[in-house]
């Protein structure tokens, strides 16, 4: 009488539960990561507008309730990264700022825009990704200057409210 041996290993319908399991699993787990990005840099984008806001309130308390220069992006920037004047004029030996090191980005800002700092105006929010903040000239608001598509139900999705 010969003995028969089982060969050891698996079967095709094993190995395919297997792989319908692991499917599964990635497709619960790979969107909670997905959301997770999109979540972190909402809070960077917070962050960096609550340090915009308050250093810019700052500097129009120190310059006689004037805001930064806003002619370009460059002037901006420079009245709140150097020294200045009560005037507002930057200069090395001025007796106030910088008010940061440098201006912080947008986290939703790429292509075009993402080279280019400030949007200036009067009227609304562009929300065009044409910068990385929008700042009104008239009401000294700031705001994210992108069209980040809320598709998370943002309910505001150029993120003015932030």
């Amino acid at each position: 009488m010969t003995k028969q041996h089982r060969k050891s290993g698996f079967t095709l319908v094993e190995i395919l539960i297997v792989v319908i399991i692991l499917g599964i699993l990635a497709a619960i787990v790979i969107p909670q990561f997905t959301e997770a990005s999109s979540e972190a840099r909402e809070s960077t984008l917070t962050s960096n507008l609550q340090v915009l806001r308050s250093q810019i309130g700052l500097y129009k308390i120190q310059h006689n309730d004037t805001y930064p220069d806003s002619t370009t992006s460059t002037t901006f920037e420079n009245a709140l990264t150097t020294k200045t004047l009560v005037t507002g004029v930057t200069d090395a030996n001025g007796e106030f700022g910088p008010y940061m090191q440098k201006v912080p980005e947008n986290p939703f800002v790429t292509g075009a825009g993402a080279n280019t700092l400030f949007t200036f105006g009067t009227a609304a929010n562009p929300s065009d990704n044409t910068s990385h903040w929008y700042f009104n000239t008239a009401t000294g608001a700031i705001s994210a200057n992108d069209s980040y598509d809320g598709s998370d139900a943002d309910t505001n999705p150029d993120h003015t409210d932030l």
